[in-house]
């Protein structure tokens, strides 16, 4: 699946439940989004506190999901091509050097 069908698919669920609607409790602001981004990925993170591997690869994935959806709406509603960004980042990272630790 393309990443536009993605961001569509994300877009026809957050309307579905009217959170794209001027008074929706949950208004999807780029700051409640970034916030909600950070939010999931910390959940991620919980999956592996104490332990090297996620003891429910099931539920990471579902964690994942959820990062990569915050993620998706955030770009969009900020009128940001993710796909352009991630190529431009890579193209970007290609010639750059990390010193080793």
């Amino acid at each position: 699946m393309e990443l536009k069908e993605l961001e569509a698919r994300m877009h026809a669920f957050v309307g579905s439940k009217g959170w794209y609607d001027p008074d929706s409790p949950k208004p999807q602001t780029p700051r409640n989004l970034a916030a909600s981004l950070a939010i999931e990925a910390a959940e991620v993170l919980e999956h592996f506190q104490w332990r090297s591997t996620a003891a429910d690869p099931a539920e990471l994935a579902g964690e994942l999901a959820d990062v990569a959806l915050y993620l998706l709406q955030l770009a969009s509603v900020t009128g940001i091509d993710l796909e352009e960004a991630i190529l431009a980042k890579l193209a970007l990272n290609q010639h750059r050097e990390w010193p080793d630790p």
